[in-house]
C-alpha cells in the first residue's frame, strides 16, 4: 500500500512564541518514505529533535506573527499484518522494559479506574480476543460527533458521554486494555478512510511481542496507515504544541492511495 500525504497548517502568534510540530510520517521499518518535502515559513529558530521513543522526530520552532507550514509525502506501507485475535498477551513479568510505561494509568487514560468494568464486561475473554471485542464495544456503542469533546476530555468522560472524535475513541481502548494488563499506547497517523480527513488517532497494543494498531473508530485498517508518532496519550503526540497563545487560521490533511 502506498499512501500520498499532505498537511498544511496556518497559525498567527501574537507574542515571540515556542512551538512543537510533530507531523511527518516516520521512518520505520514497516513504513518506507519515498519522498519527503516540508516547507515552513521562516521563524527565528528551527531544531529537529528525537520524538516519543525515537519513533519519528518533532521540530522545534521559534516565530511570532503568521506561521506556515506544507508537508508533503509518499510512504510505502510494509507493515506486516497479523488478525490480532490470534495473538497471545506477553505476561507483565516478560514484557520488555520499553512497554512497561504503557501500562500505566496517564493523564487522558485512567486505566486504574476500569479494572472492574473490564471483568465484569470482557471476562470471558483474554488475550488478543479480549483486545478485538474491545475494538468492537467501542464502536458499536460509541458516536464519532465532532466538537462534543475538548483537549481536556479523559477518557472517563467519553466513557460517561459514549461520542467524541478518534482521540476520544482511542483513548477508551488504551484505557481499557490497560486495565486488563495489557500495554497500549496512542499512535498519530495518516490513514485513508478517515471521514472527515484529518491528522488522526489510534491505539497500539502490545500483542504476541510484537505492537500492533487497532483504530476503535472503525474508519482505518491498519495496512492503510502512516505512523508519525506515538505516546502515553494525546499530550505526547499533539501535532502542534505553542507555549503561548496560538489563532488557528486554516489546517488541512489530505491523505489518498498513491
Amino acid at each position: 500500500m502506498k499512501l500520498s500525504i499532505r498537511s498544511q497548517l496556518d497559525y498567527s502568534f501574537a507574542e515571540p512564541t515556542d512551538i512543537l510540530l510533530q507531523m511527518e510520517a516516520a521512518a520505520l521499518p514497516e513504513q518506507a518514505i519515498d519522498d519527503s518535502h516540508l516547507n515552513i515559513s521562516d521563524c527565528a529558530h528551527f531544531a529537529r529533535i528525537a520524538a516519543q521513543d525515537s519513533i519519528g522526530e518533532r521540530i522545534w520552532v521559534r516565530t511570532q506573527g503568521r506561521l506556515t507550514v506544507d508537508y508533503r509525502a509518499t510512504v510505502t506501507i510494509n507493515r506486516l499484518l497479523t488478525e490480532c485475535g490470534d495473538l497471545q498477551v506477553v505476561p507483565p513479568h516478560q514484557l520488555p522494559g520499553e512497554t512497561v510505561q504503557y501500562l500505566m494509568a496517564s493523564r487522558y487514560c485512567p486505566s486504574d479506574q476500569f479494572q472492574s468494568f473490564v471483568e465484569a464486561e470482557f471476562g470471558g475473554t483474554e488475550g488478543g480476543a479480549r483486545v478485538v471485542a474491545m475494538r468492537d464495544w467501542i464502536e458499536q456503542r460509541f458516536a464519532y460527533i465532532p466538537g462534543v469533546s475538548t483537549a481536556d476530555t479523559t477518557a472517563l468522560e467519553t466513557f460517561v458521554r459514549r461520542q467524541g472524535v478518534c482521540r476520544d475513541f482511542a483513548h477508551v481502548m488504551i484505557t481499557l486494555v490497560r486495565a486488563s494488563g495489557i500495554p497500549a499506547r496512542m499512535a498519530s497517523v495518516y490513514a485513508l478512510g478517515v471521514e472527515p480527513q484529518d491528522f488522526h488517532a489510534v491505539a497500539e497494543v502490545f500483542l504476541g511481542g510484537e505492537w500492533h494498531l487497532i483504530d476503535p473508530t472503525g474508519m482505518a485498517k491498519e495496512g492503510a496507515m502512516a505512523k508519525i508518532g506515538i505516546g502515553r496519550d494525546a499530550a505526547d503526540v499533539a501535532f502542534l504544541t505553542a507555549y503561548g497563545t496560538a489563532m488557528l487560521n486554516s489546517q488541512s490533511v489530505d491523505v489518498r492511495a498513491a
